[in-house]
C-alpha cells in the first residue's frame, strides 16, 4: 500500500514493492541526497504533500516537482516540463516514450548539494509559470491504438464509453503498456486485465 505520510518516504520507502521499511529500499540507499533535495524544495517556499506515494511539491494550486528514488539513481521531476527552458541542459527524459525532458538525474548521494543553484533557478522558473498560470501547449496529436485494444472496445460498448472518458494522459498509459508487449496474445490478456482499472477511470499505473 503506498504511503500517505511525507515521513513514511523518508524513513521507510513509498509502500510500492516488497522492499518498504528495509535497508534494501531505495530511500534508505539514497537518504542523504533526497534529505538535501527535499530541505531545497522546502526553501523555495514550495507546500510538500505526498501524492502517488511519493514527496510532491507545489505552488500556486500547482503541481511542481516529484521526488522519486530508484536503485541507480534518484529524481526530481518537474510537471509542465514543456514550459522549462533548461539553460543548463540538465533536463533528461524519465523514458522513450517521454515527450520532453523533465527530470533531473542523480547518481551520487552529493549531487543535489553540488547542483544546488541550478535547481534552485529552475524551481523558480516552474513557480513563476505557476503564478502567471502559463501551461504548455495542449498536445493534439491522435493516439494511435493497438488493434486489439480497437477489437474490444468495438465488442465492449461499457469498456469503449469508459476508455473514452478517460484522460489524455490515463490512456496513453495504456496505449504504452500494450505496445510493450509483443505478442498479441499477451495484449489481449492485459486489455483483460485492465477491463476493471478502466471502467474505474483509472491510468494503467494506478491501483
Amino acid at each position: 500500500m503506498m504511503i500517505t505520510d511525507i515521513e513514511d518516504y523518508f524513513t521507510k520507502g513509498c509502500g510500492r514493492c516488497e522492499r518498504f521499511g528495509t535497508g534494501s529500499c531505495s530511500t534508505r540507499i539514497w537518504g542523504q541526497g533526497l534529505a538535501r533535495l527535499r530541505d531545497i524544495c522546502l526553501s523555495a517556499e514550495l507546500r510538500e504533500t505526498v501524492k502517488w506515494g511519493h514527496p510532491c511539491y507545489m505552488h500556486a494550486g500547482r503541481n511542481i516537482v516529484i521526488i522519486g528514488a530508484h536503485r541507480k539513481d534518484f529524481r526530481l521531476s518537474f510537471f509542465n516540463a514543456a514550459l522549462m527552458k533548461d539553460p543548463e541542459g540538465v533536463l533528461e527524459k524519465q523514458g522513450p516514450n517521454t515527450q520532453h525532458p523533465d527530470m533531473i538525474r542523480f547518481t551520487a548521494s552529493d549531487g543535489p548539494e553540488k547542483m544546488e543553484g541550478v535547481i534552485r533557478a529552475y524551481l523558480e522558473e516552474a513557480r513563476e509559470y505557476a503564478e502567471t498560470g502559463k501551461k504548455p501547449p495542449k498536445d493534439d496529436r491522435k493516439l494511435v491504438l493497438p488493434d486489439e485494444l480497437v477489437d474490444a472496445l468495438d465488442a465492449d460498448p461499457e469498456l469503449a464509453e469508459a476508455f473514452e472518458a478517460l484522460t489524455r494522459g490515463r490512456k496513453k498509459s495504456y496505449v504504452i503498456n500494450l505496445n510493450s508487449a509483443k505478442k498479441a496474445e499477451t495484449r489481449m490478456n492485459r486489455i483483460r486485465t485492465f477491463r476493471a482499472k478502466i471502467l474505474d477511470g483509472k491510468g494503467a499505473m494506478e491501483r
